[in-house]
């Protein structure tokens, strides 16, 4: 990225290369992520599968004309 700068070797020098820790850091917080998200992954995998809607099946609300009420 910053071939051929003295400048850049000199900070890394100085200060330590901090684009690869920073790189490091990134991969091992994904690493983590994925790991914590994994139970989850597994977990949906065992829900129950959803069932297609029929037409009519199932409660449904129905308008009422104003000023009256259900029984």
């Amino acid at each position: 990225m910053f071939q051929d700068s003295p400048i850049y070797d000199r900070l890394v020098a100085e200060r330590g290369d901090i684009p690869l820790q920073a790189r490091r850091e990134a991969e091992r917080v994904r690493r983590e992520l994925e790991y914590a998200m994994r139970p989850l992954q597994s977990f949906s995998a065992f829900s129950a599968p959803e069932r297609p809607a029929s037409p009519g099946a199932g409660w449904q609300r129905a308008a009422l004309p104003s000023g009256t009420l259900p029984l």
